[in-house]
């Protein structure tokens, strides 16, 4: 089974005012609807949930009621970072799963990523038929460059290949398994630290490897307002 599971859990510090960006309107919809319909729509896709602030669930399901996706099956409650969104969700089908749970993919998208496409969807999943755990992203067009440490005055202090960096995107796709061990070995850690999912299976299952798909220009994050 291949489960999307889109992470609408944050409060949106960043964004600003007082509804987080994810409900705010685009085009006629909300922002996570637009990621929602992709994923209701796909032919690869059999099961949907949504991860939302426990402050947000009775919105998100009065939208869910008012749009009557078939596929919808679990709205979870998020977490204060962004880590807790994703965990809450692999433990709840975790738990669902058990034993099987190697039968079974989930498929992490942001919310704030509303401009996925059925294309991306449907090549990353097709990667997990090789592979247990897949990333999306895009080459780097832009020289990068690797800074000192002082926030104050920083100097360049390296400059990595261009041809090997790649911009990440989402969905990160995992072998429900894999990315549910990597988690609960990293959180029996005192250093544990997760920047993205792919980043907790690279640090505590590096033995997997992670093969990246090409993604779009297109299914580019809202951050700013300006982003709307």
């Amino acid at each position: 089974m291949n489960i999307a599971v889109v992470l609408a859990g944050g409060s949106g510090s960043r964004f600003g005012g007082g509804m987080p960006k994810q409900f705010l309107d685009l085009d006629g919809r909300t922002v996570v609807e637009h990621s929602i319909d992709v994923f209701e729509q796909s032919a690869v896709i059999d099961e949907v949930a949504v991860v939302v602030h426990p402050d947000y669930c009775d919105l998100m399901r009065g939208i869910a009621e008012r749009r009557g996706w078939t596929k919808l099956k679990e709205i979870i409650h998020g977490g204060n970072e962004r880590y807790l969104s994703s965990l809450h969700a692999i433990d709840t089908y975790a738990n669902r799963f058990g034993t099987s749970m190697e039968n079974h993919n989930i498929i992490l998208h942001d919310a704030a990523r509303p401009w996925i496409s059925e294309e991306i969807i449907e090549r990353t999943v097709s990667e997990l038929l090789d592979h247990e755990a897949v990333a999306v992203g895009i080459p780097c067009i832009d020289t990068i460059w690797q800074s000192s440490a002082d926030a104050v005055a920083p100097c360049i202090k390296s400059v990595p290949p261009r041809s090997l960096m790649w911009r990440a995107q989402t969905p990160q796709a995992f072998r429900l398994s894999l990315i549910h061990r990597a988690y609960h070995i990293g959180l029996q850690q005192s250093d544990f630290a997760a920047t993205d999912d792919c980043g907790v299976v690279l640090r505590y299952c590096p033995e997997v490897s992670i093969h990246i798909v090409e993604g779009s220009e297109n299914n580019r994050k809202i951050t700013f307002h300006d982003d709307l």
